[in-house]
């Protein structure tokens, strides 16, 4: 069982398991068939004004992330990152995102998440 993270631009990889898109909007320039998501839960995503907020630049990553895992206690949200939280206990998830720097973005604190209920 594990949880990568890997940008939707680069190519799928045997090992990548369940490809889970979680951004909002579908990433420009990448073909449905190339990017090979089996599923996209656009409900994990942060809110358009939380991403606005955090992309004007006027917080830090760390209030980002409490401000999100904030959001993900919102019904729709928490059923969404249950639904995930079974898929990581049946085998590989890959995280996409289109972010340029994946590591301060949601989608580090989703792989955050799913690693603590691991252990």
């Amino acid at each position: 069982m594990s949880v990568r993270v890997r940008r939707v631009y680069d190519p799928p990889e045997p090992d990548d398991g369940v490809r889970v898109l979680v951004d909002r909007l579908w990433p420009r320039g990448v073909s449905r068939d190339a990017a090979r998501v089996d599923e996209w839960p656009k409900g994990l995503t942060p809110s358009t004004e939380l991403r606005r907020w955090y992309h004007a630049g006027e917080g830090s990553y760390e209030e980002f992330a409490r401000r999100y895992e904030a959001e993900l206690t919102d019904p729709e949200a928490a059923g969404l990152l249950d639904r995930l939280r079974a898929s990581v206990r049946e085998g590989p998830v890959t995280l996409l995102t289109s972010a340029k720097s994946p590591e301060r973005s949601h989608t580090a604190v989703l792989a955050r998440l799913l690693e603590a209920d691991r252990h």
